[in-house]
């Protein structure tokens, strides 16, 4: 074998581990699916999620859990909607972490066991989203002006939606993290939900249009807090 093939070797084998260590740092934790189902005076209106929970593998321990996905928006007919965000309120401040843990306290509040990170990939069945798990929900005026949206209550939707409409209930299921990142759908695993700014199109503008709408919604905007991750995340 001549010197270059060699090197040539080495440094195939080297750009292996390189791709093999990004795919163990960035691929998911676990997957889940977040479902929000509402009563219309038209029926039952349902919309869900997938979302990736990616935890700190980095050598250096200083990164955090972080999430991939989208809000879920639900169409409720007659220029209606509901979104639930990646984004839960705390004691009068936007919390953006707290809905990487919504799936495993799920599971957790249902078994009424405790559910760890490792343990979570092996939950199985749907698992009802409660009480403080609930993400803050928003509705649209108009879906393309994000000065339009409102705060809704988990418990009082008709207030903002009319009269007939009801959160009905959220929902949490642990689904396979596929052969990430080639988990384009099928045998492969379930991607992670796309699409949310065909329904918001402010949000692929550049500007503070997520800002806009979580202000107009009455949430706290301040510090380090990325509004539009409320909405969106990579």
């Amino acid at each position: 074998m001549s010197f270059i093939s060699k090197w040539a070797g080495l440094l195939g084998l080297l750009a292996v581990l390189v791709i093999g260590d990004q795919i163990r740092i960035n691929r998911p934790g676990h997957k889940y699916r977040l479902t929000v189902e509402v009563t219309t005076p038209d029926g039952i209106r349902t919309a869900s999620g997938i979302l990736a929970v990616v935890p700190d593998r980095n050598y250096n321990r200083g990164g955090r859990t972080t999430m991939r996905g989208e809000a879920v928006f639900v169409d409720l007919g007659q220029g209606k909607n509901l979104v639930a965000l990646l984004a839960h309120q705390q004691g009068g401040k936007l919390d953006l972490d707290d809905i990487n843990y919504v799936a495993l306290r799920a599971y957790g509040a249902a078994r009424s066991n405790r559910v760890s990170f490792n343990d979570i990939n092996r939950q199985t069945g749907i698992v009802p989203v409660q009480g403080e798990l609930i993400p803050v929900l928003v509705s649209l005026g108009d879906p393309k002006d994000p000065a339009t949206a409102r705060l809704v209550a988990g418990d009082h939707a008709e207030a903002v939606l009319g009269d007939g409409y009801a959160v009905r209930g959220l929902t949490a299921e642990v689904v396979p993290n596929g052969f990430w990142p080639i988990d384009f759908g099928g045998v492969l695993g379930e991607p992670v939900t796309r699409g949310i700014e065909a329904k918001l199109p402010w949000l692929a503008a550049p500007g503070e249009a997520a800002a806009t709408a979580l202000k107009a919604a009455g949430l706290p905007v301040g510090g380090a807090i990325d509004a539009r991750e409320a909405f969106a995340r990579k």
